[in-house]
Formats: structure tokens, C-alpha cells, sequence
């Protein structure tokens, strides 16, 4: 999806906090595929409302974005959690990937319908998305004072990190999906409250058991932020679990060491998080841990100077002075990717060309118009399937 503004989106927070109470019923406690807007029938969302919704609470709100416009994906997704903690949750089927003007369309009809109908906490407005519909909820809450955004497999419209945001991140990514480093960038640069979680998969949505611990941590921020009174007995709970989960038999010291990091870093100012931290310092001190530290970054890096010396190759090809010997190296290095991408053994730098791979050879026409280029890419599709 191209870069864009989604100008109209200002209308939003006027739109969606002035909710009226006399709206037409929608059935509560479970999946509605197929709302459509009340004015506009060419513009629908999937919803979810809380089995206990009523218009005389103000409630959260997330709104979903799905690349192929399938909204019923993102509700489905998170509708265990929706109910858990009383969100509400409608997502577009509309927005897809392609033209901004598309999705900025089904935001803003979209927003204007969850208006009329429902009663929202306008301190607690969310967005999320996945892939392109990431782009979408981050660009939203780019230009609109939202209170937080889960993106999944994709991060900012202009794929620019950032330091500072004044909203929170949960992120997403598969350790095989074509987006893993664009989220692993965004997580080292950004300073401002934020988490990203890598998981074991491809470019999906993230497991049911990650999306609730996304809503879990909105939760948390909103409590630290005093946009959501303080909960002890849920504060205590998912402090013992993710701390069990940290702490468990067979979770290998740098995992361990990991979790206990953003479990500390999620939990300052609201307990005394010395022992955990305590804790990280000796895992920290044991050399096996180092060294797998040391070789997970140094695999990330690797991975992004190889994005770079592609990006120079594939400007080297509109040179005719420099075409040859740019479409040689971009063989070598398709041919050392390969090899690496069909190892047997499981491994950080299998994975890293599997998701190389995947990024050289998707799209490939939209960077470039070199015949011979784009025939050596076509040899390597098969490796852009599967894990």
C-alpha cells in the first residue's frame, strides 16, 4: 500500500465520541459479519459487542484493518479478548490494500456509524491491523489522538522508525515473515511505551493466545496512563502469569531473560520489580546466554545490510556501466540464500534467508524492470512458501 495522508480522518474522534444512544440493536455476545453503514450501504464492518454492552457505559474501542478487506478476520481475532475485557470491535470490509483513498472512505464511514450506534470511551480509542491494514491503524493514530495501536506484520505507513509516539505499540511478526525486521526496527528505536512480540510463524495474524495478551497489555498501559481505574486483583494476575510464563521449566535463558525484561519494564511504578531485575542480571551473566544474544542481533544486522546491498545492486541495474556486475552479485546472493533458506536444521540465519527471500522476490516488477533480473527471481518463488 502506497504512502498517504488519509486527510479526512480528522473527523474521527468528533465522530466516534458522540455516540447516540437510540440506535438500532445489534445483537451482543457475538459475531455480526456484515453491518452496513446507515449512511452508506456500499460500506460494511464485521462487529463484535460485549455480551454485557450497553449504551450506558462508555466502552473501549478497536477498530481493524485487514489487507484484503476481510474484516471478519480481525474480529474473530480478537473477540475472546473483546468480551474478556469489554471491548468493542468492528473492522472494515472495505479497507483493503491499494489506493489510500479506499481505506481513508471506509474510516471515515465506518467511524461515523459506530458513532450514531454505539456509546465509546473517547480516552480509549484503538486501532489495529494487520500487513497493510497496520498501515492503515498506524497512520490513524499518526494524524489522531488514539490511545493505542496493534500492528501486526507491518509498522508505519512510511516504514520510517520512530522515537517518540504519543501513543502505545503493541507489535507482531512471525520469526519467518518478510516483515520480521521492519518490526524489529521499529521495537529498537522507539522510546515511548511499546512491546513487540515475535512469534513463531509466517506473515499472519498473531496466535489467539498473543492477541489476548495484546488487549492485556492495552489494559495495563490504560491503568498506568489513568485512562483506566487500577485494577489490583488483574494486575496481580497477569503479573503472576507472565511471570510464570518467563520463569517456566524449559524456557531457555535468553527467552527467559526477555520476558522478564518487558515484564519489568511493563510493571515499573506499579510494584517493586528489584528481584526480576535481579534475576535478568544473572541469566544475563551466563556465556551460553551472551553468545545466542550476540548471534540473534548479529543476524539481524546481517540481515539488514544484505536488504541494503540489494537496494544498491537493483540501482546498479539502471546503470549500464554497472549492470553487469550488479545482476552478478544479486545471483551470488540469491544462490547463498537458497542454500542457507534449504537447510534441514532450524536456525536464526535459515529463517533470516527464508524471509529474504520472500522480500526479493515478492513484487519484484514494482522495483524493477530488468528481464534478466526478474527471470533469476522467478527460480527462487518456491522458497517464498511455507516456513
Amino acid at each position: 500500500m502506497a504512502a498517504g495522508r488519509l486527510a479526512g480522518l480528522s473527523l474521527l474522534l468528533t465522530l466516534v465520541t458522540v455516540a447516540a444512544a437510540g440506535a438500532q440493536d445489534l445483537p451482543r455476545g457475538q459475531v455480526v459479519p456484515d453491518v452496513k453503514c446507515l449512511a452508506d450501504a456500499t460500506q460494511s464492518y464485521a462487529l463484535y459487542l460485549p455480551s454485557t454492552y450497553s449504551p450506558e457505559k462508555a466502552w473501549p474501542l478497536l477498530m481493524g484493518f485487514h489487507p484484503g478487506a476481510r474484516g471478519i478476520a480481525i474480529v474473530e481475532k480478537y473477540r475472546a479478548a473483546a468480551e474478556k475485557y469489554g471491548y468493542i470491535v468492528a473492522a472494515s470490509n472495505n479497507s483493503r490494500n491499494g489506493p489510500w483513498d479506499v481505506s481513508e472512505r471506509a474510516v471515515v464511514a465506518m467511524t461515523r456509524d459506530l458513532a450514531a450506534r454505539f456509546t465509546t470511551d473517547e480516552k480509549r480509542l484503538y486501532a489495529t491491523g494487520h500487513s497493510g491494514g497496520a498501515r492503515v491503524a498506524m497512520q490513524i493514530a499518526l494524524t489522531n489522538p488514539l490511545a493505542g495501536v496493534i500492528a501486526s506484520s507491518a509498522g508505519y505507513p512510511d516504514s520510517i522508525p520512530r522515537s517518540k509516539l504519543k501513543f502505545v505499540v503493541f507489535g507482531t511478526a512471525g520469526d519467518t515473515d518478510f516483515n520480521y525486521i521492519e518490526l524489529k526496527l521499529l521495537d529498537n528505536a522507539l522510546k515511548t511505551p511499546h512491546r513487540v512480540v515475535i512469534f513463531d510463524g509466517g506473515h499472519t495474524l498473531p496466535p489467539d493466545d498473543l492477541a489476548m495478551e495484546a488487549i492485556e497489555w492495552l489494559e495495563l498501559q490504560a491503568i498506568k496512563s489513568n485512562i483506566r481505574p487500577k485494577d489490583d486483583a488483574f494486575l496481580k494476575t497477569l503479573w503472576d502469569t507472565r511471570l510464570t510464563a518467563a520463569t517456566a521449566a524449559g524456557v531457555d535463558p535468553v527467552s527467559s531473560a526477555e520476558r522478564l525484561r518487558a515484564l519489568v519494564e511493563d510493571f515499573k511504578g506499579l510494584r517493586d520489580v528489584k528481584a526480576e531485575e535481579d534475576t535478568i542480571a544473572t541469566l544475563l551473566r551466563n556465556p551460553e546466554a551472551k553468545r545466542a544474544i550476540d548471534r540473534k542481533r548479529n543476524v539481524d544486522r546481517a540481515e539488514i545490510q544484505t536488504l541494503d546491498d540489494v537496494r544498491l545492486y537493483e540501482a546498479g541495474l539502471r546503470d549500464a556501466t554497472s549492470r553487469s556486475e550488479s545482476l552478478f552479485s544479486l545471483q551470488q546472493l540469491l544462490q547463498t540464500l537458497q542454500k542457507k533458506a534449504g537447510a534441514t536444521a532450524d536456525s536464526l540465519e535459515r529463517d533470516s534467508a527464508r524471509r529474504l527471500l520472500r522480500i526479493l522476490t515478492m513484487n519484484a516488477a514494482e522495483r524493477t524492470s530488468d528481464k534478466d533480473y526478474l527471470t533469476l527471481l522467478d527460480k527462487y518463488k518456491l522458497f517464498t512458501t511455507g516456513r
